[in-house]
């Protein structure tokens, strides 16, 4: 499935996103994950790969079995980084050969200890360039892009961010999907900004079930997202009560993916950490079954 398939009147487009596994044992608990997931028909699976293309070969190995053992439709990330526009394109002609149909397209973030993007010598330097070849050389391919409800961290503005987001639309992106949140007006107010810039592609929220406050912390430190005050003292009053922060977690997100649901959102993306319980129980929350 062509990811631009998945949005529209009468849809509503699923998916989660996993990471290359580090080992065979954890490849095989992932497994029993996505078998798990899948009951909930999803459109498609997205797959990272570590900074600077390190994991590329596992993500293509990720995806190619969960389209063969599960036939369900996958997408590939792909970034800028490190990477020459010939190696960009082998890597597009490979997924393709190994049935990959869709792409996230991102500039990327630096490799760990590095402070900023550099662009590799004959590469590209923005997101907007990477969506432009796709789009113009392997048409085939469904792309969707990130957006930023609470702004990049690079973008000096929300409206320069917004600006960026917009290049990205009209240079080919279907759909875009957003960075994680935990508060709904900003997401909404993204979506209004969006429009008035005249974005008419599905804006797909993106959501990480919270069941662990110190890995979250960390998580939103590197992207930016905020977490309610509220939610972080329900968090912290839970101590290392692992089952009450799991708790915690799942019911928050319910509450906002049925608030989300009820805005007339045109699918979730789920960042579900290789796991499936917390989406599993969030997806049953808010009765969202296929």
């Amino acid at each position: 499935m062509n990811l631009r398939d998945a949005y529209g009147p009468g849809k509503f487009g699923l998916s989660f996103e996993l990471f290359p596994p580090k080992t065979e044992a954890s490849e095989a608990e992932l497994f029993q994950h996505v078998a798990e997931l899948v009951t909930f028909r999803p459109d498609y699976i997205t797959c990272t790969y570590g900074a600077g293309g390190s994991t590329q070969t596992k993500t293509l190995d990720v995806i190619d079995r969960v389209r063969r053992e599960f036939k369900v439709a996958t997408a590939s990330h792909l970034t800028c980084v490190g990477a020459t526009v010939d190696q960009l394109r082998a890597y597009l002609i490979e997924a393709e050969r190994r049935g990959v149909s869709n792409i996230v397209a991102l500039r990327g973030d630096p490799p760990k200890g590095e402070t900023e993007f550099k662009q590799a010598v004959g590469g590209l330097r923005y997101a907007s360039e990477l969506v432009e070849l796709i789009r113009g050389e392997f048409p085939q391919y469904g792309i969707a892009v990130a957006g930023y409800p609470e702004k990049h961290l690079e973008a000096p503005s929300l409206e320069i961010d917004m600006a960026n987001l917009k290049r990205k639309v009209d240079r080919g992106a279907d759909a875009v999907v957003t960075q994680l949140f935990y508060d709904n007006a900003d997401f909404f107010e993204f979506r209004r900004r969006a429009e008035a810039l005249g974005i008419r592609k599905p804006i797909v929220p993106g959501i990480l079930p919270v069941t662990n406050l110190a890995q979250i912390k960390r998580i939103t430190s590197l992207c930016g997202a905020k977490l309610p005050p509220e939610f972080i003292d329900a968090l912290e009053t839970a101590g290392d009560d692992g089952a009450a922060q799991f708790k915690i977690g799942v019911e928050f997100a319910v509450r906002q993916v049925r608030e989300l649901l009820d805005a007339g959102v045109p699918g979730i993306h789920f960042y579900v950490l290789n796991k499936s319980p917390a989406t599993v129980s969030v997806l049953r929350g808010v009765g969202l079954r296929r």
